[in-house]
């Protein structure tokens, strides 16, 4: 039976790491996969490679330390690229952020990498380290880089760039510097000692090198540099390093980064910038061997021969009373250091994998609530022939308490067994919160990361876990697997999910920036729309008491409604509140609601919104925060118009229409008619959209005959001129974007033509609707610009020319096209007014006589 107590594995105890990462698929070996990691064993080499975002990586380099060298191979990303597009999705900031670790996480598990990253926020592109430095809290990340050199302790560390303008953003020249700062860092005990308290000690890299490149039109390679080719074919994987590196990079789906899987030689160049020259291979005058293990280190490395040299692929499962030899021998050594653990954890997992258990402990409910029931399934299946015993499982039901169950059990071969558990959920269980989000970002460059031993972690440890206690010739050993959420979907199949912690009520707002002083052109002032709350019961209750509130900025309660509620557990309720009579004088920049209940006895108040992100290549993402809606006062008046909207690659500018006023009628190719598109005064392309269609530019004349007919085509930013492998078509001029970018966002804005309708009608823009802008000004400008396009502003970052391409427009018969490099897209989002003025008066302009 399942009892209240934690027990103590006598003898010798080995916990299994071969879990799966969060939310994915329980590990299953083949045996070919069994041997390359017998021979992974007798590798004692280790390399960190450090850049600053998701994508950074060398993909291709990667798998070959880690497949090919078989060293211990990890990426550093100082960030978790935050502050990018998102070419698949409306996701932006933090989301993003949590779809690229998930990104790096699905490549990592292609590449055999281990991923670690810091508590830099990448709050956007960055042209100089200066500017970095601005928002980054530099003795906090370097901190963050000394900790997880001296956690992973690596023979060799590989930056990707320079600490220069070489390294083409100032992220990438910050990762650099700070890696070399770092590097000397970790070896010294007066640098961070608090760490030395916290299970780590100092470390020095044999060597810091610099990875050089040929791309982005600079070439750092040199004939004289350090040469490899890491482009090799590995026939126990069937792929050269230059395929898994295609297929790895292709996980970056939210960049765009689809790749081929590249055949042939892939030469890297590389640089020593610190430490020993390496002349004739990375590991020059480093050990990575058993001989660095002293005395007894040569005798393990003949027990792994003699394992490799009888390891059979049909029966696997005959290296498993060896592997146990070998595990017991180990133990008995005096050798305690990094690579002791390391090795005892690659045979417990080679054992298990020998032995063919497959075990997994899930759930068929995706969320788990403190207080309610959850029902987990405990499952075993042995498919090879080893002589090994069930003799416990052990399952964590509370951060404090853990039921067990003791068996006797030899399973037999090939069939299955399960095992069903039933418990409350604790209700001191933290929700599952990423715990890099558990509080405030510092300004807009640091995640608070309180933890320690959190720091460099790729994500949260899962909430609930199942120990699965075996015994193979007198030693007991421990398999960990996370609970997981498990459903077979009619077109995915088989799913497994993370099991996500969540509170008994979570709410939401339906907007994320509300207008209240719209009018239309002639004084027509238009109601404020209504605000619809919605929130999710966890729970089941009859008659239940409820007081429903909205509040300021200053948590003042500004609107508070009693009620009685009967609410079944899993159900989604609205509540729509008309805000004409609720905002009356309030005056507020932000709107945030909270939900109080007694039930009990015990009276509790939710605020917060529970978020799930959702796509196929990745798991389930679930995140918590408080829903606020940003309150715009001040009067925006709009011009009367149809509008239609061609999605992009994601953003919330339709959103931010509807806001406004405008009905927005969401276009496909089929409705790219000449017939269909006279219904329409305006249409607006999403930010990529010519990246991604290439029937627009097959219909750029249909769009053109749209706009010469009086129409107004509204383009906001392409990220270049092509369209797969075809050049883009925009409007009826020559038309050429550029990398042109002002990242500053406060970066002073010139009226070139201020006499302009679009800074006139039917808004009157100032240097002020330029105010509180984020992250940047501008992208991927328009460049060369040529007539009859004008360029209405120009911008420059400290130190740069000014560039005219943020905003140009052009006459076309009787209509206008217009090309938007602004970042409103990142504007409207956030509730800034003056990018509201803007595109109300973009949507406004009139057409031409």
């Amino acid at each position: 039976m399942f009892k209240n107590n934690l027990i103590a594995i006598l003898l010798i105890a080995i916990t299994v790491s071969f879990s799966p990462v969060v939310g994915q698929t329980p590990p299953v070996y083949n045996s070919t996969e069994i041997y390359v990691q017998l021979k992974k064993l007798n590798v004692l080499g280790s390399v960190l490679y450090v850049a600053a975002h998701p994508d950074d990586e060398n993909n291709s380099f990667l798998p070959y330390l880690a497949k090919e060298r078989n060293f211990r191979t990890a990426y550093l990303s100082l960030t978790r690229g935050d502050g990018g597009q998102n070419l698949i999705g409306p996701e932006q900031g933090i989301e993003l952020g949590l779809i690229r670790t998930q990104e790096l996480l699905a490549a990592r598990r292609m590449d055999g990498a281990e991923q670690y990253f810091s508590s830099a926020y990448e709050f956007g592109f960055s042209k100089t380290f200066d500017e970095t430095l601005r928002f980054w809290n530099r003795q906090k990340v370097l901190s963050d880089i000394v900790w997880v050199i001296r956690k992973f302790q690596p023979d060799i560390i590989i930056n990707r760039f320079p600490g220069d303008a070489r390294a083409g953003h100032g992220n990438h020249s910050g990762s650099a510097i700070l890696s070399q700062e770092a590097f000397a860092a970790a070896a010294d005990p007066n640098r961070f000692p608090e760490q030395l308290k916290q299970g780590v000690s100092v470390w020095k890299a044999k060597r810091l090198l610099w990875n050089t490149f040929n791309f982005g039109g600079a070439n750092t390679t040199s004939e004289n540099q350090l040469k490899i080719d890491a482009g090799v074919y590995n026939s126990m994987l069937g792929k050269n390093y230059g395929e898994i590196g295609g297929e790895a990079r292709s996980m970056h789906k939210s960049q765009g980064e689809g790749r081929p899987r590249r055949k042939g030689p892939v030469f890297e160049y590389f640089t020593t910038l610190a430490g020993d020259s390496a002349k004739k291979d990375l590991m020059d005058g480093i050990i990575t061997d058993w001989s660095r293990i002293p005395k007894d280190g040569v005798i393990i490395q003949q027990k792994i021969d003699q394992l490799i040299q009888n390891y059979q692929f049909e029966h696997p499962e005959k290296s498993v009373d060896a592997l146990v030899s070998l595990y017991q021998y180990l133990q008995g050594i005096q050798y305690r250091e990094i690579w002791w653990y390391k090795k005892k954890q690659e045979i417990e997992d080679l054992i298990i994998a020998c032995s063919g258990l497959f075990l997994e402990a899930t759930t068929d409910v995706e969320y788990a609530v403190p207080g309610e029931k959850l029902n987990v399934s405990l499952f075993i299946n042995k498919r090879n022939n080893v002589n090994i015993q069930l003799d416990q499982i052990l399952l964590n039901t509370s951060p404090d308490k853990s039921y067990d169950s003791t068996f006797n059990l030899k399973p037999l071969v090939n069939n299955n067994y399960s095992f069903n558990k039933s418990f409350t959920v604790a209700a001191s269980t933290p929700v599952s919160q990423p715990y890099w989000l558990n509080k405030s970002i510092e300004g807009i460059g640091n995640f608070v990361i309180d933890d320690q031993q959190m720091v460099g972690k790729a994500e949260s440890d899962p909430a609930f876990s199942a120990r699965f206690v075996f015994s193979i010739n007198g030693i007991s050993f421990i398999v960990n697997r996370p609970v997981q959420y498990k459903f077979v979907d009619p077109v995915r199949g088989e799913v497994y999910q993370p099991l996500t912690v969540i509170p008994p009520v979570v709410i939401s707002l339906d907007k994320q920036v509300l207008l209240t002083n719209v009018e239309q052109v002639g004084n027509k002032k238009l109601s404020p729309a209504s605000l619809l709350l919605q929130y999710k019961t966890n729970f089941s209750a009859n008659n239940l008491p409820v007081t429903i509130q909205l509040k300021d900025d200053n948590e003042k309660v500004f609107y508070s409604k009693d009620t009685i509620l009967t609410v079944e557990q899993g159900s989604v309720y609205a509540y729509p509140i008309e805000l004409k009579s609720v905002l009356g004088a309030v005056k507020t920049k932000s709107i945030s609601a909270a939900i109080t209940y007694a039930l009990n006895g015990k009276t509790k108040s939710y605020t917060h919104f529970l978020k799930t992100i959702k796509y196929d290549h990745i798991p389930s993402i679930n995140y918590f925060f408080e829903d606020k809606v940003a309150v715009i006062d001040e009067k925006v008046v709009i011009s009367p118009k149809k509008v239609g909207y061609i999605i992009g690659a994601g953003d919330l500018v339709p959103e931010a229409l509807e806001q406004l006023g405008y009905p927005v009628t969401y276009l496909r190719e089929l409705d790219i008619t000449d017939a269909e598109l006279k219904k329409y005064n305006v249409i607006v392309l999403g930010i990529r959209a010519f990246n991604i269609y290439e029937w627009l530019t097959t219909k750029n004349e249909v769009l053109n005959r749209f706009v010469n007919n009086g129409g107004h085509l509204v383009v906001q930013y392409l990220k270049s001129n092509q369209v797969g492998l075809k050049k883009v078509k925009v409007g009826p001029y020559p038309f050429s974007m550029s990398g042109i970018r002002v990242t500053e966002e406060n970066a002073i804005v010139n009226f070139l033509l201020p006499d302009h309708a679009m800074f006139n009608f039917p808004n009157k823009i100032t240097d002020q609707d330029f105010d509180g802008w984020i992250q940047e000004r501008s992208t991927y400008q328009a460049d060369p610009i040529a007539a009859p396009y004008e360029a209405l502003i120009s911008m420059n970052d400290a130190g740069e020319k000014p560039s005219n391409g943020s905003l140009i427009t052009a006459k076309y018969g009787k209509g206008n096209i217009t090309y938007v490099s602004l970042v409103l897209f990142r504007q409207l989002p956030a509730g800034n007014l003056g990018a509201y003025k803007l595109l109300a008066n973009i949507i406004g302009l009139p057409s031409s006589k």
